[in-house]
């Protein structure tokens, strides 16, 4: 161990800073991370995603970038000729909130970005002109772009700073407008009304980049079933479910007594939902009418007709989200734990939820599935395991939801219903389907993630919408998950482990949203009045490493990159004096 008092460390730390400085210098000025194609050397590309450009490096990118590092002088040593590049993500509108922000005087921001500029520039006056054009979002990611590559270089990174460029240049504007001509050819991105995460605030649709919290919480678009339950005089009440299979063992329905519900006038019928749900369902293209709004109290006790043909009781539950889809839900207490522990309360104490006992007295489970392991309700199990006394106990209940839901959709099998007998991993589609047919039941999307609400980066909360005339990548398009098969067959994951991830990836993927009508970025080029988001236009882009110094080096102009020049470079397409001639 080497102790050292105070000024000793410092003067150590000098030393070290010296040594660095010194040698880094050396690096630059000799250019020995250059790397160009050489016969005698094998070749090794090796990259990393490449840092957005909002704010410095933080002590994160410091881990990320070190560690790739390592790898790439590793790879040398072994007499490698290694070519590790770097660039700077600009595009999407992470930076147009900056922007916005600065254009608001937000006091908070404007003294961030001020902390941030001074780890760059000294003079305070600088650093006050530098942050007022951050009023332009070009002016945010021009000048962190820039200023980055110290860190990297302070760092030590072994970098072949010829070949940086920003996702905002023109050339790679160029590029990615080929990638895209050539998606669509192979018909892979298609236009259509699809279920999307979206800000009301901003009127866009949005992707990680865009999320307070980004991919971190795992924010997705999750499909409910809306089953409509039908009173004597004709009104519907939409529940909401993702296991629209239970629909066969229904007791009750819930609703929160104290939540504001809203009765609508739509296509010949009249809808209640929750408040909130209202405002979800016009985003998703649902046209009504608010005819009133009122209590849940005032539904607790009316009977309702089930799709099934059965009539229960609407009986009042706490636990009930009037925030979370239709903020209605139906009761299956043999085989969901939050209903038998709602019901169970109800029926001990039924004056405290001003119920009539003869109302829920001979209310009880019904068994619909069979399940291994579980007697006939295994929601009961799960609850009394557990020593569960109340609907209250939120975190016991998620618990329990979860073993039962677990062990029901890997072995359980319908028992009763037009599709008794068939498992309950394989039966949802084709309840749905039934309910569809008969007109008892609509999709109803919501947002999911591991944090709740999802925001945006502007401040307001991510919703889903149905939007006509999106631009999407349709990962089920004929033939593209079968490349994605082969593609990954062909590669080597380390660790092996995690090959399993990227498969089940390729499985659930559907359609992607890949354009929007606001941010930095390249335009569609069949479109121009959308502009491709930013995760889309950052796939491929390790490829244009390998060209851009030629680019600049030769001063192609954006016009001179056509698709034929980029066809001719990455596929071999095409005649190379044509092509010459043609951009001159």
């Amino acid at each position: 161990m080497i102790c050292f008092a105070k000024r000793g460390f410092e003067e150590f730390a000098e030393n070290i800073r010296e040594i660095e400085r010194k040698w880094q210098k050396e690096w630059k000025e000799k250019k020995v991370f250059e790397a160009d194609p050489r016969p005698d050397k094998p070749g090794f590309l090796f990259t990393i995603p490449y840092p957005y450009t909002s704010g410095p490096l933080h002590i994160g990118h410091g881990r990320t970038y070190a560690v790739g590092d390592v790898f790439a002088r590793y790879f040398r040593m072994k007499g490698y000729n290694v070519l590790f590049p770097m660039a700077f993500h600009i595009t999407g509108t992470p930076i147009e909130a900056i922007s916005a922000k600065i254009r608001r005087n937000d006091p908070k921001t404007w003294e961030l970005y001020k902390s941030y500029v001074s780890l760059y520039v000294e003079d305070p006056k600088e650093v006050e002109r530098i942050v007022s054009k951050f009023v332009e979002p070009m002016e945010v990611a021009k000048f962190f772009s820039s200023v980055i590559s110290r860190d990297f270089d302070a760092l030590g990174c072994s970098i072949d700073w010829r070949r940086k460029f920003t996702t905002g240049d023109p050339e790679y504007n160029a590029f990615v407008s080929w990638q895209f001509l050539k998606l669509r050819e192979k018909g892979y991105i298609t236009q259509g009304t699809y279920p999307l995460l979206f800000c009301p605030a901003e009127g866009q649709a949005v992707g990680e980049d865009d999320i307070m919290g980004g991919d971190e919480i795992a924010t997705e678009v999750q499909e409910f079933i809306g089953i409509k339950f039908r009173t004597k005089d004709g009104k519907v009440l939409l529940a909401s479910t993702l296991r629209p299979e239970t629909i066969f063992g229904v007791t009750n329905v819930w609703v929160h007594p104290e939540g504001s519900y809203v009765e609508l006038s739509l296509k010949g019928e009249r809808w209640i939902v929750s408040e909130r749900a209202a405002e979800k369902l016009k985003l998703q293209g649902w046209e009504f009418e608010v005819v009133r709004k009122f209590k849940g109290r005032e539904l607790v006790g009316l009977k309702v007709k089930a799709p099934n043909g059965s009539e229960v009781p609407v009986l009042p539950a706490l636990f009930v989200d009037v925030n979370n889809a239709t903020g209605i839900v139906y009761s299956v207490p043999a085989h969901a734990p939050f209903d038998y522990a709602a019901l169970m309360d109800v029926k001990r104490e039924p004056e405290k939820f001003g119920v009539p006992r003869e109302l829920v007295e001979t209310i009880e489970p019904i068994h619909i599935i069979d399940v291994p392991k579980y007697g006939e309700f295994p929601a009961k199990e799960a609850v009394e395991k557990r020593g569960i006394r109340s609907q209250e106990e939120l975190s016991k209940l998620e618990e329990a939801t979860k073993e039962i839901y677990k062990a029901e959709f890997y072995g359980g099998v319908l028992v009763v219903g037009p599709f008794a007998g068939t498992k309950i991993s394989e039966v949802k589609e084709k309840v749905v389907s039934w309910l569809m047919k008969r007109k008892d039941a609509v999709p109803v999307y919501e947002v999911t993630a591991k944090r709740l609400p999802v925001r945006c980066r502007c401040g307001a909360e991510v919703l889903v919408a149905v939007l006509p005339d999106q631009w999407f990548l349709d990962f089920n398009a004929p033939g593209w998950k079968e490349k994605a098969r082969k593609a990954l067959n062909r590669m080597e994951i380390v660790p092996e482990i995690y090959r399993r991830l990227f498969e089940d990836t390729i499985e659930w993927l559907d359609k992607r949203p890949c354009a929007r009508k606001r941010g930095i970025g390249t335009r569609l080029p069949f479109d121009p009045e959308w502009i491709i988001e930013s995760l889309s236009d950052s796939t491929i882009y390790m490829a244009f490493y390998t060209v851009i110094h030629h680019i600049r080096r030769l001063k192609l102009s954006k016009e001179a990159l056509k698709p034929e020049f980029w066809d001719y470079v990455f596929l071999g397409k095409g005649d190379p004096e044509q092509l010459s001639k043609n951009i001159g």
